[in-house]
This record gives structure tokens, C-alpha cells and sequence, in this order.
């Protein structure tokens, strides 16, 4: 609590009886001075006599009458019964103290520390440390007001300190602190709660006063006077300004002080006006939730925001008020946040946990409006708070920034649908739209009365036989059952708001009879859907009434039945404890739980739970619009099933998993795994793995029936299979184009992909149910990522170490491969060469006839390259034929079918295949021909120099040169150097081309060097070449070590001669080129360049002529270029 030093201001006025009429009557209570301990009292008394009719009469009036009221009943109040009004006035628990002090009750009434460190640091078990130190002090009790000193041990790093506290309490509840310490929190600090437990329990240690009016009142004046100086000679330096102050006013007729009768007493109790609450530091819950809000989630805010919420929720199950209040302080600091505006103004949607955080604030206020004694005049005043907050432009959306459908929860949903045409027309609804409907309902129907009230309330017990709610449904069942017909999730949060004010008795029965009418509802459909079947499957008709989803709802019905239920169940397990029943009167548990002759026979409340979680999440219901609202779905029904996976499977538990899974796959429209399902439903998969999972050890042929009924997807389908319309016939009239986009399907596709994968590690070693799955697969699953996920799943489980593999398995990843590979065929996927290499080691496994087959059909699985660089490449490795244990014969058939998928691969891309055909090839003369003449063909038309330039230096490679000339002056026909490329990477190609011409001969090089000059422009590489040609004869080196004893070729006859005058114009050319936009940085560097043409101009017979005329055109050209003409001068002359 934010602890303020300074004591609180009195809360009424005290005076002397006949001072005034109008003042309080009968103030003097006579005798002697107030004192004695409350062991004196009796109160604390440990012996076994029997209570005294004071003590009961006290106690009562201390817990429900404000002391005022009790001074203005009676004229005058005997001492000791002003003493045992006072004394029992304290709160007598340690559950509320503690309440108030720690996020959490883990200690409540036992008062030992927790084994948690954390824990220990809260201020309530700190406060009992501190009291089971000997740390308390000093403690007095003076009327209604309890102070004392607690000590705070020395440690290493902090002194000794000594706290000075007090607390008001008034009608067994702490109204106001105060404490030395200074510090600020939300709850009583630990001093506060050392001494409120010092109070709770050591009673007959505290000194006990009556109120300080009341011994004032028994003082003459001379005893008042001396009182008051011995007071301010004590405390001279703290309250004589104050006493002289208060001393004038009094002298002085016409001040205020005189203007009112009596005087302020701080220790007099409550006045008749004051409210009844314990205290709550409303800055601080302000301060605190504004800072967690600041925190944007870091540093464990929303975890904080949450415990808050908790406390909240725990206040309301103590039916403390300020839990109302709490809320109202947290919902103010929420609509103030200045993140909610940026959000709207930027358009973007707020994070998900601070999302979660809204949707529990709705809920609890749908609880605090739904209070079952909550009075008109304060549900009047919430209401329009709500509507306060419900109008602020910034109030963030039920469902998260996308309007709503669904209806006044206060109404059943047919009802409604028939005049909601237009949703654009309707307001969106809020985080408080739900919680402002509310407060239109109310508890006054008689039935509801009954049901919640009564345990043995049934058919035999009443004489109303007729039906309710328009004829929906009987207030009873063939048992005589009670039957609550009620919108369900409205009558969900009844349940959650009995169960949050602390009525579990009534929650329980209510929620009863809601499972029950959702029983015998199920029962009507399925009898409904059976005598129409024919003509509902004709026509493909959805129930309207799956429109609103339970499992996701903003209520979350289900999750509300299904925790009432556990917890009962747990309690009946561990024997019982006692409840609070209507009246708010504690009684021990009766021989049979609450509404336990409700269960069937050998059933109990976790059973009872178990089905109705499978009711909900078995209901088709249409995907919401929005993300959020569509991943709420996903978390809430995960949420369940985890829940659900913590109980352990019995014999009852497994005959009610039959009896719901027989009629999930029989009822029609009303479930998701239904003959007939719309194509927007919530899908089933996470379900049906549950169920499937569940039931098939024993029943496997109905969890199979489950699980390949689920695998539907019917939203991806291009049209909708037979019976199940895109759009039935009673929703278009309702909902009209409703297509909203998935947000959640990428979840959903890979949900669908884990059951299809349960069922494929289910089915191992079954041949007919694999192959029933892998149809399943193939028909429902139209994802490549998730088919290929599958794939590797089943080739997983059938090679795995500790067994042989299961052949049929592994067919069936195979085949689930193949499937892969035609669907990504023709589209981009960045794993395409993964799935390529793994379904080859796949075939491997399944053995040669495979890999045979996968060739054999090569076009309709793979690209050409994909077929020639990884699948025919790998089915010719050792390592393929060791793994297969291949014998001769074996292998040449292999390599057959890979040669003639390496050909017809080149013949459709020999671009990107030729070179791997010829590699494949190599060992079959024919093949290899084919390939070679299939690369000619194609040279002249789609295949670029560089492809055959590898091709060409291949074939060097392999000992077959005349082809590798032929390759290479094919590429120099298809490339073109300009002056500038000198660092072009085909450069060594071409030098690899003319030395592999000079090596075959002259007529070959004399052949090639006009293609050259073609298509070589640039200077340096002519003269390089130029140069290479000139040292030594062609033919000299050739294949097998052959030499020619010719002589080296002249450069004045052909075909040198053209290269040289070829080289020299190139240099010409791109000196004129160069000095067009040359800049003085790159002066020297051209100077090089003209010497290293010098030394081509040389090489002519009359080239250092040339070179002459050469320099003095550029001198009289660029004349205007005098820096750089100086250069040349001085390097050429």
C-alpha cells in the first residue's frame, strides 16, 4: 500500500451527551478507566465452555452494524458490552490480510513460509516471519484502532528499523494504514501485516481501550487540562504549533471549529455513512497498472497485469466489493493507454498477449454484472460505466479489429439470424458489449431459481409439465432432470459468474443442467438428422445454428462447464471440503455432493466434464472472421485438449468416447465430423488426433473412422464434394458472399498433416489401412511442404534401426514422394532439390524396380537437369549399386534406362543436360554418339559459347580433340569481345581454343584465327594470342607426344599476318577510344598501354614506321591534350 505517515482523518464527530440534541444519545458509558486484556474478555478463551449470549449478540452486531448505529439505537451502551463490540470488531481471519498483502493464498489460515524463495519475499509471509521473530511491539487497541511497533532486523547491507504502525478496522474489515516504512505497493506492506496477525492471533496480549471520546468523557475539566498539557510537554516539538492553532479556534466564537457540535475521533468507529470496504490504495493500483501498461509487455508486466486480474477474481469470490472497484481502477488505466489510439490511427492491431488481456477485463466484468445479489442501483452505476467506455473510439473490438456477426448474446441465435441481413450495418461490437447486454438479464426465473438453489429439484417434485422459452425445449427430461434452455454461452457465464462470487454449490447444479440440455439436445439432432437424412444429404443443408462457434467464444462456455465440473471432481476425489452455499453461510459437505444424484449411474463430475468437452469441440461451427478470433479458436480448443489429456483414461471414460465418437460420425450438420460438412467450418484435425489417439487402443476401427473423416478440408477444395455445398441453402439468406480470408490456415494445413501422420505410424505393418490412410493423404492434403513432411515421416518410422523395414510403409512414402515431385514440377520451391535427392534415396530403399520406374517416367517427376545431374547421376553411383547389391546384369539395366534418360534429357534441354548425358554416356559407344551428335545439332541454334567451351574442354579431357576443335569453333561463333572487355572471363577460353589449334596444326589454326579476329576485339588478348602463335611451330605438340619438325610460321603471310594487322588496328582503335574521355589520374597507365603496343607495331615487318606515324597523329590530334603529348614525347619521341 502507498503508506502515508500521517494518520488518517477521524471519521465522525464525538461529543458529551445534552451537549447538543442533535448529537449522538448516550455516550457516557460510566465506570472506571478503559483497560484489560481480551483474555478477560472471554473472546480468546481456549476453554470449552460454552460461548456467552454477550459474546454471540457482540460478534454479530461487530460484523454487520457501523458503531454509530449502535450508539443511536440505544441511549446508553454498557462498557462491557462497548468492550465486546470493539474486541470482536477486528477481522478474525488471516485469508483477507493475507489477501490484501501477496498476489497469491497459498498460505491463507496455516501461516507457514513458503518453500518458494519469491514467495517468501511476499509481504505476507515476510509479515509472519516478522511476527514469529518477536518483532512486534507495543501493540494497543483503542477502540477501533490497533497500533504498535514492528522492528526490521539488521542486515549485511541495511540497519535495524523501526516501523511505527496503525490500522482502522470497522466491522471486521482493516478500512485504513499507516506505516513508518514508506513504502509504495499496491498491498499491506509486511509491518501492517505482523501487526494486524499479532492482533488475529495474540488477542489476550493486546491491551484493549475503549474509544479515547469515551475516557475523555470521564474526565472533569481538571483532569482534561492536565491531560492535554502532560500531551503537548511530551510531544512539544511535534504538536504545539498545532495545539496553539486549534487553541485560538476555540477561543474564538465565530471560528469553524465552533460551528459543528463535537469533536473528531480517530478511534470511535464508523460513522452510519461510511462504506463498508477494506482498504485498497486506489493511487497506487492506478500508478502500478500504469507502469505495467508503460512496460509494453517487457519485464514481465503482463504477467503482473494478469496476477492482478487474479486478485480481482479472488476479491469477488470473498464477495469483497473493492474487487468492483479494483477493476475499475485497472479498466480506466487500460482505456488511458496512449498505444490504443497510435494502434487505430496507424491501423495496425495490437500484440496478442496484450490482446488476452482485454478479453479477461470483458470477462470480468461479464462476472461482476452477472452477480447474483447485485443491486439494481450498482448494476445502474456499472452500466454506464461500461457505456462510457463502450463509446470511446478507441475501445478495442471483441474480435480484434474485424466486425462481429453473432448476436445479442441475450437471445437465441435462430431468432435473431432472421433479421440479420446486413452485419455492415450493425455497430461493431466491444470488449464490453457482452458485459452491457448482461445487464439486461437477471436471476428472478423461478425454474433458474429452483435449479440453482435445490438439490433434489425434479420432475416429481413440481407440477409445471409444460415447456419454456417459446417451446424450445421441457424444463425436464425423460428423468426428470432439470433442463436449463438458455442461449449457451449466456448461460455458460452465469455459471463462471456464480463460480467467481463464490457460489460453487450453485454453479455446479446450474452447470448440470446445462450439460444436461446439451445431452439431450445432442440426442434431438441426431434423432432429426436420421429421419431427414436422405433429403438433407440431397441437398446439402448446414444447421444455421453452427453459425456461433462454443469452443473460441469470448465467453468460452465450454472451458467454463468443464473446469466447474473438474474442480468438483477433484474435491469428490480427495474427499470434500466444505462450500458456501446461497446464503453465504459455510457448510460442511453433505454425504452426496452437490447434485451428484443428477450423474448416471457409476458416473462422476470428471466423466461428466470429459463428455462435455467432447460435445464442444465436436460442434461444427463456421470459422470466425479476423485473425484474432481465428487463432482464438486454435488456442482455446488446444487448451481444452490439454486439459483433457491430464485425465486418465478409465473404463467409463472410454464407453463415453465411443458414445461421442459414434455420434459425431453420425450427426449430420450438427458435428464437424459429419456426413455433411460446410465448407467454412472449423476443421476437426487437432480433435480427431485426440480422439484418435484416445480410442485406439480400444476401438482402432472407430478411431480410424474418426481420424479419415477429419482429414477433410473442404475450404481448399476447387468445388465442393457431393453433399457438402459451398454455400447451403439456410445460410445464404443469412450470410451473404461470406468468404473471409483464413489467417490461420498455414496452423490448420500442418494440424491436418500431424493427424495424417499419427495415423500413418498407427497403421505400420497394416497393408489395407496404409493404403486407406495414403488415399486419405492424396485426396485431402494440398500442401507440397506437408505431403513432403509426410513422406519423410512414414520413411522415418518404416526404417527404423531396432527393426527391419516395413516395406508397404515405404511404398507408401514413395508414393506420398511421387506426389511431391508432379505437384512442385512447375513451381518455384526452395526445396526442390532437397525432395529431388531424398526421393531417389527413397526409390534406393525400396529397391531397384523402383529407381527403374522413377526414370522410366522421368518427365511427369523431374526437370531435365534435375533427371541428369541428380537422378540418373546418383542411381550410376558406386554407392547405389553396393547399397541395392546389384549383380551384372542388374547393373546394365540400371545404366540402360539412365543413359536413355540422359539422352532424352539432352534432346529436350541439351543447353543445361548435355554435358551430364555425355558423362552418363561415356561407357556405350552408341550412347555416347547419340549424345555428341545431339550437342552439334543444338550448337547452332540454343547453346551459348560457355556451355560449349565445357562441352569442348570435356571432350579435350576424354582424348578426342578433333571433336573438342570442332565445339570450340562453334563457341567462337557465338562470341563477341569488344576493345574494352580485357578481363572478360571467356578470355581463357579463347586462349584455350587457339593453343588447342596451334597443338592439331597450321590449317587448324589458320582455320580459327579468322573467327578470332571476328569476334576478338580487344587489344591485349590479340597480342596475346598473337604471341603464343609465335613461339613455337603448330603441330608440335600433339596428342601421343607427336612432334612436327616444321618451322615457326611467319608473320607476314597468312594466317599470322591477319592477326597481326588485326592486333595492331585493335590497339589503334582503342587508343582512339581511350583518349575520348581520359583524365589526367589515368595518364601513366595509358603511356604503358602505348608501349606495350610499340612492341605489337615491332613485331610487323614495317612496324616501327607504323608506330612513328601512328605517335604523330595522336600528337597533331589531341594536340589540345598538351600534359599528356609531353608524355608521349618524352617516352616515343
Amino acid at each position: 500500500m502507498a503508506e502515508r505517515v500521517q494518520q488518517p482523518p477521524a471519521k465522525r464527530l464525538c461529543c458529551r451527551p445534552g451537549y447538543n440534541t442533535n448529537c449522538r444519545q448516550g455516550q457516557r458509558a460510566g465506570g472506571a478507566l478503559c483497560g484489560g486484556s481480551g483474555a478477560a474478555q472471554g473472546g480468546s478463551s481456549k476453554t470449552h465452555s460454552p460461548e456467552s449470549l454477550l459474546d454471540i449478540s457482540a460478534r454479530k452486531v461487530a460484523e454487520k452494524w457501523p458503531f454509530q448505529r449502535v450508539e443511536e439505537r440505544f441511549e446508553r451502551i454498557p462498557e462491557p458490552v462497548q468492550r465486546r463490540i470493539v474486541y470482536w470488531s477486528f477481522p478474525r481471519s488471516e485469508r483477507e490480510i493475507c489477501m490484501y498483502s501477496s498476489f497469491n493464498t497459498g498460505g491463507e489460515e496455516s501461516g507457514t513460509s513458503g518453500e518458494n524463495s519469491d514467495e517468501t519475499r511476499l509481504p505476507f509471509r515476510r509479515g509472519i516471519a516478522l511476527l514469529e521473530s518477536g518483532c512486534v511491539d507495543n501493540v494497543l487497541q483503542v477502540g477501533f484502532h490497533l497500533s504498535g511497533t514492528v522492528t526490521e532486523p539488521a542486515t549485511a547491507s541495511e540497519p535495524e528499523l523501526v516501523c511505527s504502525v496503525s490500522v482502522s478496522f470497522d466491522r471486521c474489515k482493516i478500512t485504513a494504514v499507516t506505516c513508518g516504512c514508506g513504502n509504495k505497493d499496491i498491498f499491506y506492506c509486511a509491518h501492517v501485516v505482523a501487526l494486524a496477525l499479532y492482533r488475529v492471533r495474540k488477542p489476550e496480549q493486546v491491551k484493549l481501550h475503549l474509544p479515547i471520546s469515551e475516557t475523555l468523557f470521564q474526565m472533569n475539566r481538571d483532569q482534561l487540562q492536565k491531560f492535554v498539557q502532560y500531551l503537548i510537554t511530551v510531544h512539544h516539538t511535534e504538536v504545539l504549533p498545532t495545539a496553539q492553532k486549534l487553541a485560538d479556534e476555540i477561543l474564538s466564537t465565530n471560528s469553524e471549529i465552533n460551528q459543528v457540535h463535537g469533536a473528531p475521533d480517530p478511534t470511535a468507529g464508523a460513522s452510519v455513512d461510511d462504506e463498508n470496504c477494506w482498504h485498497l490504495d486506489e493511487e497506487q493500483v492506478q500508478e502500478q497498472v500504469k507502469l505495467f501498461l508503460s512496460q509494453g509487455g517487457y519485464h514481465g508486466s503482463g504477467k503482473q497485469l494478469n496476477l492482478l486480474f487474479s486478485k480481482v477474481r479472488e476479491m469477488l469470490k470473498m464477495r469483497d466489493s473493492n474487487g468492483a472497484r479494483m477493476l475499475t481502477l485497472i479498466t480506466e488505466q487500460f482505456m488511458g493507454d496512449p498505444r490504443l489510439a497510435l494502434w487505430r490511427q496507424q491501423g495496425t492491431t495490437m500484440t496478442d498477449k496484450y490482446r488476452q488481456l482485454w478479453d479477461e477485463l470483458g470477462a470480468l466484468w461479464m462476472c461482476i454484472v452477472l452477480n447474483p445479489h447485485c443491486k439494481s442501483e450498482q448494476k445502474a452505476v456499472w452500466l454506464r460505466q461500461l457505456r462510457r467506455w463502450n463509446s470511446v473510439d478507441v475501445c478495442p473490438w471483441e474480435d480484434g479489429n474485424h466486425g462481429n456477426e453473432l448476436p445479442n448474446l441475450t437471445h437465441a441465435l435462430p431468432h435473431v439470424l432472421q433479421v440479420a441481413h446486413d452485419s455492415s450495418s450493425r455497430p461493431h461490437r466491444t470488449v464490453f458489449t457482452r458485459a452491457i447486454e448482461a445487464c439486461d438479464l437477471n436471476w428472478q426465473d423461478t425454474h433458474l431459481q429452483r435449479i440453482i438453489t435445490h438439490d433434489l429439484y425434479t420432475h416429481s417434485h413440481t407440477h409445471c409439465h409444460h415447456d419454456n422459452h417459446d417451446g424450445s425445449g421441457a424444463l425436464f427430461d425423460a428423468r426428470g432432470w432439470p433442463l436449463w434452455h438458455e442461449h449457451v454461452p449466456t448461460a455458460c457465464a452465469r455459471v463462471d459468474a456464480l463460480r467467481s462470487h463464490g457460489y460453487p454449490r450453485e454453479a455446479l447444479r446450474l452447470a448440470i443442467a446445462i450439460v444436461n440440455t446439451l445431452r439431450r439436445q445432442q440426442q434431438k439432432q441426431l434423432e432429426l438428422f436420421r429421419s431427414h437424412k436422405k433429403e438433407l444429404l440431397l441437398k446439402g443443408m448446414t444447421s444455421v445454428t453452427n453459425m456461433e462457434g462454443w469452443v473460441g467464444h469470448p465467453l468460452d462456455p465450454i472451458g467454463t462447464l468443464f473446469s466447474t465440473l473438474m474442480e468438483t471432481g477433484r474435491v469428490e476425489e480427495d474427499g470434500g471440503n466444505a462450500f458456501l452455499d446461497f446464503s453465504g453461510t459455510l457448510k460442511p459437505p453433505p454425504h452426496l455432493f452437490p447434485a451428484q444424484h443428477f450423474l448416471d449411474d457409476g458416473q462422476s463430475f470428471v466423466a461428466l466434464a470429459v463428455e462435455t468437452a467432447l460435445i464442444g469441440l465436436g460442434q461444427q461451427r463456421v470459422m470466425p472472421d479476423g485473425l484474432y478470433a481465428q487463432e482464438k479458436v486454435c488456442r482455446n480448443e488446444e487448451q481444452l485438449l490439454a486439459k483433457l489429456q491430464e485425465v486418465e483414461l478409465d473404463d467409463t471414460l472410454v464407453k463415453i468416447f465411443r458414445k461421442q465418437a459414434v455420434f459425431l460420425l453420425e450427426a449430420g450438420p450438427y458435428s464437424g465430423l459429419g456426413e455433411l460438412l460446410y465448407r467454412e467450418s472449423v476443421p476437426m484435425h487437432t480433435f480427431a488426433k485426440y480422439l484418435f489417439s484416445s480410442l485406439l487402443p480400444h476401438d482402432a476401427p472407430l478411431a480410424y473412422k474418426i481420424a479419415l473423416r477429419a482429414m477433410r478440408l473442404p475450404v481448399l477444395e476447387s468445388t465442393a464434394p457431393s453433399g457438402d455445398l459451398s454455400r447451403p441453402h439456410h445460410i445464404v439468406s443469412v450470410v451473404h458472399n461470406r468468404y473471409p480470408r483464413w489467417f490461420t490456415l498455414s496452423h490448420i494445413e500442418s494440424q491436418q498433416c500431424e493427424l495424417a501422420s499419427t495415423m500413418l505410424t498407427a497403421a505400420k505393418g497394416d497393408g489395407r489401412k496404409l493404403e486407406t490412410v495414403l488415399e486419405s493423404i492424396q485426396k485431402n492434403i494440398h500442401s507440397s511442404s506437408h505431403i513432403f513432411k509426410l513422406a519423410q515421416d512414414a520413411f522415418k518410422i518404416a526404417t527404423l534401426m531396432d527393426s527391419l523395414p516395413d516395406i508397404t510403409l515405404l511404398k507408401v512414402s514413395l508414393e506420398l514422394g511421387l506426389q511431391v515431385m508432379r505437384m512442385t514440377l512447375s513451381t518455384l520451391n526452395w526445396r526442390r532439390r532437397e525432395m529431388v535427392r531424398w526421393l531417389v534415396t527413397c526409390a534406393t530403399e525400396v529397391g531397384v524396380y523402383a529407381l527403374d520406374s522413377i526414370m522410366q517416367s522421368w518427365f511427369t517427376l523431374f526437370t531435365p537437369t534435375e533427371a541428369t545431374s541428380i537422378v540418373a547421376t546418383t542411381v550410376m553411383s558406386n554407392t547405389t549399386i553396393v547399397r541395392l547389391h546389384l549383380d551384372c546384369h542388374q547393373q546394365e539395366n540400371l545404366a540402360s534406362s539412365a543413359r536413355t534418360l540422359a539422352l532424352q534429357c539432352a534432346m529436350k534441354d541439351p543447353q543445361n543436360c548435355a554435358l551430364s548425358a555425355l558423362t552418363l554416356c561415356e561407357k556405350d559407344h552408341i550412347a555416347f554418339e547419340t549424345a555428341y551428335q545431339i550437342v552439334l545439332d543444338a550448337a547452332a541454334t540454343g547453346m551459348s559459347y560457355t556451355q560449349l567451351f565445357t562441352i569442348a574442354r570435356y571432350m579435350e579431357h576424354r582424348g578426342y580433340p578433333m571433336r573438342a576443335y570442332k565445339l570450340a569453333t562453334l563457341a567462337m561463333t557465338h562470341l563477341n569481345l569488344s576493345y574494352n572487355q580485357d578481363t572478360h572471363p571467356a578470355i581463357n577460353d579463347v586462349l584455350w581454343a587457339c593453343a588447342l589449334s596451334h597443338s592439331l596444326g597450321k590449317n587448324e589454326l589458320a582455320a580459327v584465327i579468322p573467327l578470332v579476329v571476328k569476334s576478338v576485339k580487344c587489344a591485349t588478348v590479340l597480342s596475346d594470342i598473337l604471341r603464343r602463335c609465335t613461339l613455337t611451330t603448330p603441330g608440335m605438340v600433339a596428342l601421343h607426344s607427336r612432334r612436327n619438325s616444321g618451322k615457326l610460321m611467319s608473320l607476314d603471310k597468312a594466317p599470322l599476318r591477319q592477326l597481326l594487322d588485326a592486333t595492331i588496328g585493335a590497339y589503334i582503335n582503342t587508343t582512339h577510344s581511350r583518349l575520348t574521355h581520359i583524365s589526367p589520374r589515368h595518364y601513366s597507365e595509358f603511356i604503358e598501354f602505348l608501349s606495350k603496343a610499340r612492341e605489337t607495331f615491332l613485331m610487323a615487318h614495317d612496324g616501327h614506321i607504323q608506330f612513328t606515324q601512328f605517335i604523330d597523329n595522336l600528337k597533331q590530334i589531341y594536340k589540345g591534350k598538351k600534359k599528356l603529348m609531353m608524355l608521349v614525347r618524352e617516352r616515343f619521341g
